[in-house]
């Protein structure tokens, strides 16, 4: 016979309790908000400079870059001060 007092039906204790991240979330979506309204009230500098052609193909790639990842922490914080989690296996 068993000396424990664990109910089986019961879930584990998930450890500590994990805080929001409303400060990340808004930080990135500030960033984001703002990369956006820049790249289009320039649009046309933003066009000219990136079809100057040569090494200049560093420019649309390093923004594709900056974009992916400001508006993915963004999307990523988002979701986790929602509540909306993957599934631990």
């Amino acid at each position: 016979m068993e000396a424990t007092s664990h109910n089986k039906n019961m879930p584990a204790a998930s450890g500590p309790a994990k805080s929001k991240p409303y400060l990340k979330t808004l930080i990135f979506g500030a960033i984001s908000i703002s990369a956006y309204v820049l790249l289009f009230n320039n649009e046309q500098l933003v066009t000219d400079t990136y079809t100057m052609g040569g090494w200049h193909w560093v420019f649309p790639v390093g923004t594709v870059f900056f974009f992916s990842f400001s508006h993915g922490a963004f999307a990523s914080n988002l979701l986790s001060v929602l509540g909306l989690e993957a599934k631990k296996k």
